[in-house]
């Protein structure tokens, strides 16, 4: 396996780095509120951001989703990017991506998921009805990608008859909103199968996100405790701070390999189930560590709403818990290797 990102995932990476660096600023991010920018989304999508997915795949796609986690942008970029961008792209018919792609690339369409599938939503010739109680970036989004009960996946346009949304705050900012269908018209996507590559590619994702969150999280805390000083020395010069810091840095490390390893498997085609499950287990046990230890090696600075360390307290624990906490990830993980060594058995 090959992590080196190639000339255009670099290329892409850096400019979403640049984007992100002069426009979400603590200043913008918190006139934001709970809601999305919706000047960084269009300086984003001008750039080609969000069409650019199509090329450089879901490694690319991660190394970007670190920079937004880096910035803890408002932005519906990986949700357009996992919920719509990817699936369409791999799973549409000819006809869906040539109408759909074109308003994704452009952000003109804005995509989420009322993902995981949850049992809630039910479908029936074509119409879907259920409840999905919070969808990140829905109070954004054109089109929602809804598994049903059966996980199969339909596409639901907001504005349809039977669609109701309406806001929903969650832990992080993410304009999120309860989704309701009655007898709402899907339009199917992809067949069988469809809905568990749709999720090992999100979990994967968010997994880059939750990658970002930390490093973005540990860099403030080493900025901090390089320049706060007690006892006339900086208190980075601390052992006790010094390993809590090594600690975060071995954890975010592991988050990102984990979620290189899954995101170059499902470019090439490989089996990733499991190692979609890895990184995504990575995330929320390890990330929900590191923004833990970026906050209390703030002192009491760290228990300031108002702090920009706190919005990544804030990412990182609603990261630790979407798509899967760490037990639910780490038992469908082991039940995944049971049943793949049940098999090699069987062949045996």
């Amino acid at each position: 396996m090959d992590f080196h990102p190639t000339e255009e995932q670099a290329a892409a990476a850096s400019l979403a780095a640049r984007i992100l660096s002069d426009l979400a600023t603590h200043e913008r991010l918190a006139e934001a509120g709970t809601g999305s920018d919706a000047e960084l989304w269009k300086a984003l999508t001008t750039a080609g951001l969000t069409g650019a997915v199509e090329e450089i795949g879901l490694l690319g796609l991660v190394l970007l989703l670190e920079e937004q986690g880096r910035a803890t942008a408002q932005v519906p970029y990986a949700a357009t990017c996992v919920y719509g961008i990817l699936p369409v792209a791999a799973h549409g018919s000819p006809e869906q991506r040539d109408r759909l792609l074109p308003a994704l690339g452009t952000g003109e369409a804005v995509a989420t998921g009322a993902f995981p599938a949850r049992g809630r939503i039910t479908a029936e010739g074509g119409r879907l009805t259920g409840t999905a109680p919070a969808v990140p970036w829905l109070r954004d989004a054109t089109h929602v990608l809804v598994p049903d009960a059966d996980r199969a996946l339909w596409l639901v346009r907001t504005d349809a008859p039977g669609v109701r949304t309406s806001p929903v705050e969650t832990t992080a900012p993410w304009s999120a909103g309860r989704l309701t269908l009655t007898a709402a018209e899907g339009e199917r996507l992809g067949s069988d199968g469809a809905y568990e590559a749709a999720l090992a590619a999100a979990r994967t994702a968010f997994a880059g996100l939750q990658a970002g969150v930390c490093a973005g999280a540990l860099a403030r805390a080493v900025e901090y405790t390089s320049a706060r000083e007690q006892f006339g020395r900086p208190l980075s010069t601390n052992q006790g701070v010094m390993l809590r810091a090594a600690d975060a840095y071995m954890d975010t490390e592991a988050i990102r390999v984990t979620t290189y390893e899954a995101a170059w498997r499902i470019d090439e085609g490989l089996p990733a189930h499991e190692h979609a499950l890895t990184a995504a287990w990575w995330a929320s046990e390890a990330g929900k560590r590191v923004v833990h230890t970026g906050q209390h090696l703030h002192g009491g600075m760290g228990a300031d709403l108002d702090h920009p360390v706190h919005r990544h307290f804030l990412w990182g624990r609603q990261l630790d818990a979407y798509l899967g906490c760490g037990s639910e990830l780490l038992a469908e993980l082991g039940a995944a290797i049971a049943e793949g060594e049940r098999a090699e058995g069987e062949q045996a």
